[in-house]
């Protein structure tokens, strides 16, 4: 059996792992680890070079010497070939194996930067107005990535097609936890509004919540105005 554990900094991007582990029934001890006070704590920063999250331990082949490994697109591909039997990816003889890729990818090549781009633009401005040219530009293109994905899955049940796949694990991440440090309304996009319904109601992701962030509530992570703002927990 495999020897894993997940090293969580909640309400992170850890919950892609948490969920894959539980969707492929594979055994594994969690670690939690909460912010300081937006960041990685000292504990967790001290596992990894660059204090990454989620960190993937993994003493299945070498117990004396665990295999470390972070960032959250290698470590969910990492557990599908090496421990999964390739269960929740596609093959490359699959008809739809090039979707399946490109939107695997997508998650964090496009998706995800370009509402950290927003953050960034809207944070760093002196006067972030509504109509500051910068504001209107970097939300002209997170409309434009938005309603790009909106169409896939508005005419796709899952982002590979037919199929569930890790796209659909990596991508869910930027629109529940992430919104709650850069909201951003999903009220012209039905699409992913339907779309994150079916990804809520799996019972993996459910239990893969109650374990790694079971003070965050589902029907508030998934709304169309996006969920209630982070709060730094204030230190006694």
């Amino acid at each position: 059996m495999p020897d894993l554990t997940l090293h969580h900094l909640q309400v992170g991007q850890g919950e892609r792992i948490i969920w894959l582990l539980e969707e492929l029934s594979l055994p594994y001890t969690l670690t939690l680890y909460q912010r300081d006070p937006i960041l990685s704590p000292p504990s967790l920063k001290a596992l990894h070079p660059i204090g990454a999250s989620p960190v993937l331990e993994d003493a299945t082949f070498t117990p004396d010497a665990p295999l470390l490994l972070a960032e959250s697109g290698a470590i969910a591909e990492y557990l599908v070939h090496k421990h999964g039997n390739g269960r929740l990816a596609l093959p490359p003889s699959h008809p739809n194996y090039a979707d399946y890729l490109y939107w695997f990818h997508f998650a964090n090549a496009t998706l995800q930067p370009s509402v950290v781009r927003r953050l960034t633009i809207r944070t760093t401005l002196p006067d972030p107005t509504p109509d500051a040219p910068q504001i209107k530009a970097v939300n002209q293109r997170l409309d434009n990535t938005l309603r790009y994905f909106d169409k896939r899955v508005a005419e796709n049940t899952w982002l590979a097609g037919a199929d569930f796949t890790i796209a659909d694990i990596m991508t869910l991440m930027t629109f529940t936890a992430m919104r709650k440090f850069e909201p951003f309304d999903l009220s012209d996009y039905p699409g992913i509004l339907a779309w994150l319904r079916r990804c809520t109601d799996r019972p993996a992701y459910r239990t893969a919540l109650s374990k790694g962030d079971p003070e965050l509530d589902i029907e508030d992570l998934i709304t169309a105005s996006g969920p209630s703002r982070f709060v730094p927990a204030v230190k006694k």
